[in-house]
């Protein structure tokens, strides 16, 4: 009966709306006259139906681009409502106007190398222990340093973890000479297997982990068929479930202008559904929450499509919450349940979740959950593989207690050099390819080379203990090993399996995280420093319980 009314209500609006059209002075046509210029698009018809983008657009600094700019076969969809209008989800068509932003989101950053492994001897997280702590999770596989906005959909197309090795680059390694990451994905990648859907390993050392959560942090391309947090709907085509491959087959565009602006208004929002799910928690237990400055939010269902589809519009620009649609420790993936022991396949929701919390409120959060992500080969602990917590770890931190947000540093003020104009590079990189613009706008009594020479040295302390807190992980693991080769029983490696779980977020938050050493370096040295002492305390527990037992055996 439900639907039956809502279809009813909308063939009234596109009835309305046909004769609204019909009318409109902007496009009745004067025979044997041309029209000296193209009259501007009115969009009374579209507000029939279309309710809620008025409110967006109609008052907004969008107000003068007519529906036309972005979405086609409008003509088509005001006789016949099946017939779709299709919307330009390509960057390029803000670009139309938005050129200097355009531009500078495809600048090219020569000094981040692709297929640079995060476990390289000088990476984040170095082998050999890298492979010893995560395996067998399939970040082993190939693990890598991001390179920009820009090419992260299709670096996920051919990493080895991702698609088992289906997707590879049209022209071999010759795709590296592409400069800026201007390009459509599918124009760029070959599938190997066109006449299957099959999501597995391909080739040896490969794995086959990606999924449709996990790819909506690349893109949004698909972002008007899918239903909020990614549940099936009879009228949304993907979902969490949906085969990945005919996904990837269907997106082209890595991060589109509209995860961050709003189209219709030109104001700022979040599209992420499972960070709007974290803000809207009864709990209010998010740093978002606790945040006394913080934007307010504005949570809006657009789902005119059948199915809810939600957005969350901020009374500012506040990029922590921008950023943080990505830029943050979120679950994408299938996993087990901590009650039952019961594998979390994709139909439940805790595989498209947002904690939104920091390193020392993680554990308990996921335990809470009842969620892991994998289980350690050698150990047997049940444990949690982080994502990117740049956000969270950006909370609370000195900078952001003085006000200082995220595009301030990564992506500032700059002027145009011919024009003299002030606009905001979307290159979004280090402060360091920025540094008179980022640093030295506060720290003027600073010169570039002792803005540089801060970032080097708090890195420096940062990978020191990093290095520190992965040695006694590893000989923890090596420990654990020799006491259950001695038969030492569960009594005693059940709880050294909990502090390997505390141990190992305290260490991998950092290594997963972007700029750890400067985003919050206090917090990453206490956090560090507790994994190792955790190490140590697991690491006593099982000397002591394989002397005992080899005591025992020798008597």
């Amino acid at each position: 009966m439900q639907s039956l009314r809502v279809t009813k209500i909308l063939r009234m609006g596109l009835t309305l709306a046909l004769i609204a059209f019909a009318s409109s002075p902007a496009l009745a046509e004067k025979p044997g006259k041309a029209a000296a210029k193209k009259a501007a698009f009115d969009a009374t018809a579209c507000y029939q139906c279309h309710a809620p983008i008025k409110a967006f657009h109609a008052d907004g600094k969008h107000k003068s681009v007519g529906c036309n700019s972005c979405h086609d076969g409008i003509d088509k969809h005001m006789g016949d409502a099946k017939a779709r209008p299709t919307t330009k989800v390509d960057p390029a068509a803000c670009g139309a106007c938005h050129a200097k932003q355009f531009e500078t989101l495809y600048t090219m950053n020569w000094n981040k190398i692709a297929r640079s492994e995060k476990s390289q001897a000088t990476g984040p997280s170095p082998n050999p222990a890298w492979e010893k702590l995560m395996i067998p999770h399939g970040f082993t596989k190939e693990h890598n340093v991001p390179r920009s906005h820009a090419f992260m959909l299709m670096d996920q197309f051919v990493v080895d973890r991702a698609f088992g090795s289906r997707f590879v680059p049209k022209d071999g390694w010759q795709y590296l000479t592409q400069p800026g990451g201007n390009f459509k994905v599918n124009d760029m990648v070959k599938d190997q297997y066109p006449d299957n859907a099959d999501h597995k390993p391909f080739k040896p050392g490969t794995a086959a982990a990606a999924n449709p959560v996990c790819l909506s942090c690349k893109t949004q391309d698909h972002i008007l068929d899918w239903a909020y947090m990614g549940d099936p709907a009879p009228t949304a085509k993907w979902s969490r479930s949906s085969k990945v491959v005919e996904l990837a087959r269907s997106v082209n565009h890595a991060l589109n202008c509209f995860f961050c602006h709003d189209p219709h208004s030109a104001g700022p929002r979040v599209v992420r559904d499972a960070l709007i799910q974290a803000l809207s928690r009864p709990e209010k237990d998010t740093l978002w929450h606790k945040d006394k400055d913080g934007a307010k939010i504005d949570i809006k269902n657009l789902g005119v499509r059948g199915h809810t589809r939600k957005i969350a519009l901020l009374d500012r620009y506040d990029t922590k919450l921008q950023c943080g649609q990505c830029h943050v420790e979120y679950n994408c993936n299938p996993g087990t349940d901590l009650e039952n022991g019961k594998a979390i396949g994709m139909g439940d929701q805790r595989t498209n979740h947002f904690p939104f919390k920091d390193v020392t409120q993680i554990a308990k959060h996921y335990s809470d959950l009842k969620f892991r992500d994998f289980k350690h080969a050698i150990t047997g602990a049940m444990l949690w593989k982080g994502q990117h917590p740049d956000v969270e770890n950006y909370y609370n931190s000195k900078h952001q207690k003085a006000g200082v947000e995220c595009h301030q540093c990564h992506m500032p003020k700059v002027k145009d050099k011919k024009t003299g104009k002030t606009y905001t590079s979307h290159w979004q990189t280090s402060p360091r390819n920025y540094v008179k613009e980022t640093c030295l706008n506060c720290h003027g009594d600073w010169s570039e080379r002792q803005a540089t020479y801060v970032m080097d040295s708090l890195s420096a302390r940062y990978q020191g203990k990093a290095r520190k807190a992965e040695f006694w992980l590893t000989r923890m693991v090596d420990k654990f090993e020799e006491a259950k080769g001695a038969g030492v029983d569960d009594s005693v490696l059940n709880p050294v399996r909990e502090k390997h779980y505390e141990a190992q977020i305290n260490w991998e938050w950092w290594t997963a995280s972007n700029g750890a050493a400067f985003h919050n370096p206090e917090a990453a040295v206490d956090s560090l420093n507790k994994s190792m002492a955790i190490s140590q305390e697991a690491i006593k527990m099982l000397e002591d319980a394989t002397a005992a037992k080899r005591g025992l055996a020798a008597k």
